[in-house]
């Protein structure tokens, strides 16, 4: 079977800059969810998931793990290294998305070549629906403690009725971009990142005040507890580019033609820049002033009247990122097999959130359960992002659009039972050296035997694409996309 079937719609290439069509507009619902996007509704360019990608990393989260890594031990040179190693894995998301116009289809659809059209679920279940409304109710919680303190400052006590309210209000907010879709978050993302990129500029200038650029710890550290201190760093920091497997999610719509250099490098550097600039002003700020508490700790320094403007960005950054993340979580709720609309998915995971939300702020720690489970999330984020990676590069960039959309046992990605099962080898064989190499909340015996160097991204990563690629190297579907490449 050859890897793509032209579509019955007449194929327009955007060259002209023409408008998309109303299905694709910011005012309107988005009507498309997991179904095959036809090339009469394509339409953008690559450059334009810049600001996507921007938008979502100028946020709170990078500046707080910038903080983290002086804190941790590092020198400010260490930390900047660290931070600009871990954010090059944001090529592998650049790389994913070039799959979105490829199929035109999203990730939560393009993985059934990966794991077969039943063990796709499993994986969007878990992979996909459950890490993204965690990072949505984490997220959330670091939106709502900036939104209490600005409340506070209005002279506004945050009771528990308020804090209720507060959460609501910045989740409902989020909701809404997410209802409404691709055109609304492509029309809003811009100037979201120029706002964002204004603010955070003034927070620069005043850290730089105030910085201390040849920063040492006292103690500085050596050897093996260096080694495992920067591998760690790397891990944390690469978290965030790993979490993002479903990149073809917002390159979907750009045509088939779209070129793929343009798609992993817009969207890469769109993401790279922005987080490697705002984890650097955290670094720059661990010097001058104790990032444990970030907004107590920078509002000794920032200008009196721009507190509250900078207390509403980390608001705004957090809005940016969780409607991305609220999106694709409605993508793979439908990609379970759900049979609802998109926009009813995306408020399905939005009341999840908000429900993990409230319960961890004002009725247990749950939040904290959920932070910690997510320290561990590279363990199985990085061999999904590895597996998925290692099949574009095995099928050249082809994808059957029509073909991955069939659910029956007819589909040429129904493989054996529903089951594809080099990818469900591949998957667990790199969570499994993965597990082993991890150093977290627990040690694993590759990490004790390496002195507690946490060894698991790399190995996780490099066991997942090597087992796929062996076991996927004879298969039809791939042979196919490889001759028509």
């Amino acid at each position: 079977m050859a890897s793509t079937i032209p579509d019955p719609h007449p194929r327009t290439d955007d060259a002209s800059g023409a408008a998309p069509p109303a299905s694709g507009r910011a005012g309107r619902i988005e009507a498309h969810g997991v179904d095959h996007i036809p090339d009469s509704e394509r339409h953008g360019r690559p450059r334009e998931l810049f600001s996507v990608w921007a938008a979502a990393n100028v946020n709170y989260l990078s500046l707080i793990i910038g903080g983290a890594l002086v804190l941790m031990g590092l020198s400010l040179w260490q930390s900047l290294a660290v931070i600009v190693v871990g954010n090059l894995f944001w090529l592998l998301t650049g790389l994913l998305a070039t799959s979105g116009p490829a199929a035109g289809a999203p990730s939560e659809v393009i993985t059934r070549s990966l794991y077969g059209v039943i063990g796709n679920r499993f994986n969007n279940a878990i992979g996909g629906w459950l890490v993204s409304v965690c990072y949505f109710a984490l997220n959330l919680a670091a939106a709502a403690a900036a939104a209490f303190a600005l409340v506070e400052k209005a002279g506004i006590t945050t009771n528990t009725p308020v804090k209720v309210v507060v959460v609501v209000v910045i989740a409902a907010l989020t909701l809404v971009i997410s209802v409404y879709g691709h055109g609304m978050i492509m029309k809003l993302y811009l100037p979201i990142t120029l706002v964002l990129a204004a603010a955070f500029a003034v927070v620069a200038f005043a850290v730089a005040g105030h910085a201390d650029f040849a920063y040492r710890p006292a103690e500085p550290l050596t050897g093996v507890e260096l080694w495992a201190v920067l591998v760690a760093g790397v891990t944390m920091i690469a978290s965030g580019p790993l979490s993002y497997t479903t990149s073809a999610d917002f390159s979907r719509y750009l045509p088939r033609t779209a070129p793929r250099k343009g798609i992993v490098g817009w969207t890469a550097f769109g993401a790279f820049l922005p987080s490697v600039l705002t984890c650097a002003l955290g670094a720059v700020a661990a010097t001058a002033v104790d990032m444990t508490d970030p907004q107590t700790g920078l509002e000794r320094i920032l200008p009196g009247w721009f507190h509250p403007v900078f207390l509403l960005a980390l608001v705004l950054g957090t809005i940016a990122i969780n409607a991305l993340t609220a999106y694709s979580a409605g993508l793979a709720l439908q990609a379970v097999g759900l049979r609802i609309r998109r926009s009813l998915s995306v408020i399905v995971d939005g009341v999840v959130a908000v429900a993990l939300t409230l319960y961890g702020l004002l009725a247990s720690s749950l939040l904290d359960t959920v932070s910690n489970a997510l320290q561990l999330a590279v363990v199985l984020t990085g061999p999904l992002m590895a597996v998925y990676a290692t099949d574009i590069v095995l099928r050249r960039g082809r994808y059957d659009g029509a073909a991955l959309s069939d659910e029956t046992p007819n589909s040429p990605f129904w493989y054996t039972g529903g089951v594809n099962g080099a990818g469900a080898l591949a998957l667990g064989a790199g969570v499994a050296a993965a597990t082993l190499s991890v150093n977290t909340l627990y040690a694993g015996p590759v990490a004790d035997a390496l002195g507690g160097v946490d060894v698991s991204l790399p190995v996780g990563m490099v066991v997942s694409a090597a087992v796929y690629a062996v076991l996927m190297r004879k298969h039809a579907t791939v042979r196919a996309a490889r001759a028509e490449a």
